[in-house]
């Protein structure tokens, strides 16, 4: 009895030992990426980043200004720059930089397959970790900045659950000045940002911006951060939307936000002031675009929402209201702007002239354009049909000529510091227009040069 119990121990032990081991080699699924523009805070950090592509010209100089001011950045690296350069990305590390990965071959993950975008990353964390014995993990930088909801579902099963993107983009790889880069990244400056400049040969102004730019945000009252450090800060509590507001949540989009409140994509866009209506961050306040009501006797929110051509729904949403019920008297309500659709005017009739020309009668003329003899007499109150002059000009009666059609569409070539949203403002249309009608990717980007259909 004592032997088959042990051996009955020694099965079950077996058993125990297959499950676990079983069930650890299943992976749990991962969580989307969560992309973030902006710490969440408001004291006065701010996180510089540089992207290092593939030549790490300027990685050097960088890395000197930092230590000189005893200053911590964060590096987003691609596997080539690490096979190209690997002492330069070891040099990064050694000096306790962040770092993150920013693809292999720096393609463009929105139109790549999940298992292409693995592949990229894995390269990528294998080269750096051979060049300086450091995980990339949990940090990615989007290659172009280009994201899309299977990219950031693709890199977080890969365990990069943190997209980085920026606040400010110098453009410092067009090869602008020094000045320029400086001045943006000032103008700009708002307390946990993350600035975007490059490591490259491209960004020729990058160095000499540098140390003018740390000096003058010193000034301000700037401290400088990593991504870690920006990421782990938590000084700003979580706000609380008040009626005319909303609070993103993870899965929101622009679009599905609209819809809610009953209000356009670039009325959120606008009343944001919103660089890029694809990129919102979870927690962060939005104003929704409304007009305010005060309720008055007898006012029911189905009577106010039938008045306004809204649902009971959009005004429950976006007045926060506990019981859709429950109104009082000289209650202020919000209700969401509704876009208003411009009618084109008709073109204004031209009434149609004729110069008399030698040889030209009545008769001749009115044969011409189709009408009778007595109708150009009577239109023109003329006492003797047969008394015209060379260089008379005379009307032709129920014969007009349409104003010129305005065309429905322009073309617009990009400018250093152009966004869609600025070229959609600039010509009163759409983000989505424009991007409809270029078939531009998720992300709206756009380069110099470019020529752009834009939609009136």
């Amino acid at each position: 009895m004592r032997f088959k119990f042990g051996k009955l121990s020694l099965v079950l032990s077996v058993l125990l030992l297959f499950s676990l081991s079983f069930a650890l080699a299943i992976p749990a699924s991962a969580a989307n990426s969560q992309y973030i523009t902006k710490g969440n805070t408001s004291a006065k950090m701010v996180a510089l980043t540089f992207d290092d592509g593939s030549d790490g010209k300027n990685v050097a100089k960088i890395l000197q200004i930092l230590n000189t001011n005893k200053i911590k950045a964060t590096f987003f690296i691609t596997g080539k720059a690490a096979e190209n350069h690997p002492q330069g990305i070891k040099n990064i590390v050694a000096q306790g930089h962040d770092i993150g990965n920013h693809s292999y071959s720096h393609p463009d993950f929105t139109g790549m397959s999940a298992a292409q975008i693995k592949t990229e990353l894995d390269k990528t964390e294998a080269a750096i970790k051979k060049a300086a014995g450091k995980s990339t993990k949990p940090y990615f930088r989007a290659p172009l900045g280009s994201v899309n909801a299977a990219t950031l579902q693709a890199v977080g099963n890969q365990g990069y659950t943190k997209t980085i993107g920026w606040t400010i983009d110098t453009v410092d790889w067009k090869g602008v000045s020094s000045s320029e880069i400086t001045n943006k990244v000032l103008n700009n400056a708002t307390p946990g940002m993350i600035v975007l400049m490059h490591a490259g040969e491209g960004a020729t102004g990058t160095p000499g911006a540098l140390q003018n730019m740390i000096t003058q945000l010193k000034a301000k009252g700037y401290t400088f951060v990593t991504i870690s450090q920006l990421l782990s800060t938590t000084s700003t509590p979580i706000p609380t939307a008040s009626s005319g507001q909303h609070i993103v949540k993870a899965g929101d989009t622009l679009t599905k936000i609209a819809a809610l409140y009953g209000v356009s994509v670039q009325q959120l866009v606008t009343a944001n002031k919103l660089t890029n209506a694809n990129v919102i961050r979870v927690g962060q306040l939005l104003t929704i675009p409304t007009t305010n009501y005060t309720v008055k006797a007898g006012d029911t929110l189905i009577k106010i929402a039938k008045a306004h051509n809204v649902t009971v729904q959009q005004l429950t949403a976006v007045n926060h209201l506990a019981n859709p019920n429950i109104l009082k008297i000289g209650q202020v309500i919000k209700i969401p702007a509704k876009t208003t659709t411009l009618t084109t005017p008709k073109p204004t009739p031209v009434a149609l002239t004729y110069t008399i020309k030698a040889g030209d009668t009545l008769y001749s003329i009115a044969k011409k354009y189709g009408v009778t003899v007595q109708d150009i007499v009577t239109a023109n109150k003329l006492a003797n049909a047969n008394m015209i002059k060379v260089g008379q000009v005379i009307k032709i009666p129920g014969k007009t000529s349409a104003a010129p059609t305005q065309p429905t569409t322009v073309k617009y070539t990009v400018k250093a510091g152009d966004t869609v949203y600025s070229i959609a403002k600039k010509y009163g249309t759409t983000v989505q227009k424009i991007a409809s009608a270029n078939k531009l990717n998720a992300a709206y980007l756009i380069k110099v040069g470019q020529v752009l259909t834009i939609p009136k």
